[in-house]
């Protein structure tokens, strides 16, 4: 039997994604055409824009398709960098960001001349609103996570909004992590004005809630300026240019349509099943220890940092167990580092090549859960071992 725990990086398909999929792409026409057949695939394309509007809290016309998170996050901070206001040159960026947002700060500030104000995460992995607000005055734009994607902590996003907004900073969040997962309010979280500041950008991805991989969206503001990175057609309000994906779209609609009336039930559902797992892990290994805010994160996620035990080393052994789990964010899968997020914690280099990201996601069962507990202590002894040896040789 082989369990997967790693929702966070992709779940399975859905049929209604899949089934959408098939069915658009039975219909013939470039949404562009002004033919028929164009604007029957016009047609089907705008309703899946409103049906993602109508789950993100936004309005259809904000909803910008992309080939995912990564590019939704790009456009959203390449493009308020590039529109931002002349004399502002700083980028307010929290510590344990996703590497789709590190990354590109990164190099806004090697190629761009951004001058980066990073904003520390506390123990539990949170950010604390009054020191985000105490970096904003005067900054070209400010970023961050709605949900951390390897602790799991829950962030304040009105509180960060509402800060963005009365500092004037066009403010980006990245809710890859959080759709599907807990609620995701644009509106709510923009508030009302026509404002420069505030939240300007979003950012999410259809792979995280059953839908295809390579289709994601960012929604922006109508009172945000952003420049695109794409050019050459006009679709999308100009903001990414191309042949709109129609099928994708469908696929990420009903996906996302299907995750958010499932949300409230499932949450529930999967955070009894984590409380379950963490349990049990803590009973067999004493030691371990689950990171994040044990309150305020999302319902399926368990971090654990496992002492005197590497990472990478537990993965594999569990792996050849037949358990997928993961050490932290899939962009970074291969990489021999430790987790930059788990020393935001305040954690150490060991500790942060010693933890495991547990994910659970609507597949997830309590046979789940105690094939993970059955195998997990022979191969965290072992695990044990295997660095008690290296350390032995060093």
């Amino acid at each position: 039997m082989r369990v997967y725990l790693d929702h966070a990086a992709t779940t399975p398909l859905r049929a209604e994604a899949r089934e959408a999929w098939v069915a658009a792409h039975e219909v013939l026409g470039n949404p562009s055409s002004i033919h028929g057949a164009g604007q029957d695939a016009r047609r089907l394309l705008e309703d899946a824009r409103d049906v993602l509007a109508d789950v993100l809290g936004c309005q259809s016309i904000e909803v910008v398709l992309t080939s995912g998170g990564t590019e939704a996050a790009n456009l959203a901070l390449k493009g308020l960098w590039w529109s931002r206001a002349a004399g502002s040159d700083a980028v307010v960026l929290p510590d344990g960001e996703h590497h789709a947002t590190l990354d590109v700060v990164g190099w806004l500030a090697a190629a761009q001349g951004a001058a980066v104000r990073r904003v520390g995460l506390d123990p539990l992995g949170r950010i604390e609103p009054s020191a985000f607000a105490d970096a904003l005055p005067g900054a070209a734009l400010a970023t961050a996570l709605v949900a951390n994607n390897e602790v799991g902590t829950i962030q304040d996003a009105a509180a960060l909004a509402a800060a963005a907004s009365a500092a004037g900073v066009p403010l980006h969040l990245d809710a890859v992590s959080a759709l599907g997962q807990i609620p995701v309010d644009f509106a709510a979280w923009r508030g009302s004005g026509a404002q420069p500041g505030g939240l300007a950008a979003l950012s999410v991805s259809a792979h995280k809630v059953g839908g295809p991989v390579g289709v994601g969206a960012a929604v922006v503001s109508r009172h945000a300026a952003l420049t695109p990175l794409v050019h050459g057609g006009g679709q999308q309000r100009g903001l990414r240019a191309g042949t709109q994906d129609v099928a994708g779209a469908a696929a990420f609609a009903a996906a996302a349509r299907a995750a958010e009336a499932e949300r409230a039930h499932e949450s529930v559902r999967l955070a009894a099943l984590r409380d379950r797992l963490v349990r049990g892990i803590r009973s067999a290994i004493p030691d371990a220890r689950l990171l994040g805010d044990p309150e305020e994160r999302l319902p399926g996620n368990a971090h654990v940092v496992f002492p005197d035990a590497a990472g990478e080393t537990l993965l594999f052994l569990l792996d050849m167990a037949g358990v997928a789990v993961s050490t932290g964010s899939a962009c970074q899968a291969g990489v021999a580092e430790p987790s930059h997020v788990v020393l935001a914690l305040g954690l150490d280099d060991r500790a942060a090549r010693s933890v495991l990201r547990f994910t659970l996601g609507r597949t997830s069962t309590d046979a789940d859960v105690d094939a993970v507990l059955a195998r997990l202590p022979e191969a965290h002894a072992r695990a044990v071992a295997s660095g008690a040896r290296s350390a032995g040789r060093s």
